[in-house]
């Protein structure tokens, strides 16, 4: 019994890898391939404009309360920094996007967003201040404002 793609996509992508690895090609569901292989690229950035985003909400709390530091934000901004760096070498093609101005800052907003949910605070720069190849950098800290 065939399983629907809307019904149950994990038990269509069960049925489609078997296909596949059978040479019945012409049984394949072919568009819904196509949407789930352009999917697990989308996740990809997803999953590093997430990392990315919980970086530099650090930063951010690092740089604008400096009297809260603590060894919490440093281990949270040293485990983002490692699955940025894994992220990437594994998906090397993720890399043009630390240079993208429009990605940049679709992703600056979720982590100027972000901090200001965790410290109430409103008054962080529009634009990412940090080259992103800076900002991801073993042991790189903002400087202080004051």
């Amino acid at each position: 019994m065939r399983s629907s793609y809307e019904n149950d996509v994990v038990a269509w992508s069960h049925e489609q890898a078997a296909l596949l690895r059978s040479g019945q090609l012409s049984a394949l569901d072919i568009e819904h391939i196509a949407e789930e292989i352009e999917d697990v690229g989308k996740s990809e950035q997803r999953e590093l404009a997430n990392r990315m985003a919980v970086l530099l909400a650090h930063l951010l709390k690092w740089q604008h309360q400096p009297a809260k530091r603590s060894k919490s934000w440093e281990t949270t901004m040293r485990y983002q920094r490692a699955a940025i760096v894994k992220r990437l070498t594994r998906t090397p093609s993720l890399k043009p996007m630390l240079t993208d101005p429009e990605w940049i800052e679709d992703m600056w907003g979720d982590a100027v967003e972000l901090a200001a949910k965790e410290t109430g605070l409103d008054s962080f720069q529009e634009s990412c201040p940090w080259p992103l190849i800076q900002a991801t950098s073993v042991g790189w800290l903002p400087p202080d404002l004051h």
